[in-house]
């Protein structure tokens, strides 16, 4: 352990793992590659297109940096105040339509092909972040911050009346209850060998793992991080050493050892909302924070970007 130090002015050492890591060997300033979100959700990065698509959820529309030249546009508005995303083993845009209250698939045509929107016939809350294992099923979080208020969604009440993490069966379409017991699930990523579901619980502050049985569905789960008073976790990623990656809004980006140790945080202006890795070596964080789309060029890789089922 060392005593918390910055260095760069982005990188706050909390563990000399943080260091022998090379966490801290990256870029020594923070990239503003566009600023005009009303409140910014959702990087993904797309190879096959080079560039890093992210929603804008109050204004609906889905926003996209070109990595070549550098320019922002609009993919698509409406986009039923899309909140996360993500690419299945085809390479195509699996969308959490937070506001329309489902999941749903663009295909290589452009068409949208709606995989959930219930559940036991009841309609979803407001599905928020997605991750596709390498069989196929695609496994989400459904909170009801799309339903409190008009912001990002509709107001509405919840038909199912609890907040739960789905899995979504590649071969029949049937929507399954993957997890409950969540206050306000949110982000949700495999570990590299996707024997682990985590899962950040935004209003518990804290972060849950579950292993995954043979048959696809989890162990009871247990915690693998908490946050400090006032700290609320959002998405979370994974390094190809094993950190996980935490969005964490008003702290900053949390870096946690495998052992579930805070070893470090980047230190980001505005509140950090989520993020992801891309670039052609897949060693450039994306951050999404308030009104904001950051890059910092890093010294660490992400997690390959096609998980293998073990």
């Amino acid at each position: 352990m060392t005593t918390a130090n910055t260095i760069k002015g982005i990188y706050e050492v909390l563990d000399d793992r943080f260091v022998t890591g090379r966490c801290t060997n990256g870029d020594g300033r923070l990239e503003v590659l566009h600023d005009g979100s009303r409140w910014a959700e959702g990087p993904l990065y797309v190879p096959a297109w080079r560039q890093l698509i992210w929603s804008d959820i109050p204004n609906d529309r889905i926003l996209r940096w070109d990595e070549p030249t550098g320019t922002v546009g609009v993919l698509r508005t409406p986009v039923g105040n899309t909140n996360g995303n993500t690419l299945d083993r085809e390479g195509r845009l699996i969308s959490c339509e937070q506001g329309n209250r489902r999941v749903t698939r663009t295909e290589h045509d452009g068409s949208i092909t709606v995989l959930a929107d219930r559940y036991d016939g009841k309609r979803l809350n407001s599905p928020n972040d997605a991750v596709v294992r390498s069989d196929g099923s695609v496994w989400f979080s459904d909170p009801d911050f799309g339903i409190l208020s008009d912001y990002e969604g509709h107001r509405a009440e919840s038909e199912i009346g609890a907040c739960h993490v789905y899995r979504l069966d590649p071969g029949t379409g049937e929507v399954r209850l993957a997890a409950d017991g969540f206050d306000g699930p949110n982000g949700v990523v495999f570990s590299p060998d996707e024997r682990q579901l985590y899962v950040s619980d935004s209003r518990a502050a804290r972060i849950r793992v579950f292993d995954v049985r043979d048959d696809g569905t989890l162990t009871d789960g247990k915690v693998f991080a908490e946050a400090k008073k006032g700290v609320h976790f959002d998405n979370i990623r994974f390094d190809d050493e094993g950190r996980l990656w935490a969005a964490a809004l008003d702290d900053g980006v949390h870096c946690y050892d495998p052992d579930g140790t805070l070893i470090g945080r980047l230190l980001v202006p505005e509140r950090v909302s989520n993020l992801t890795f891309g670039g052609p070596k897949n060693n450039r964080l994306f951050i999404t924070a308030s009104t904001s789309l950051y890059s910092l060029m890093m010294s660490v890789t992400g997690a390959p970007r096609i998980q293998r089922h073990r």
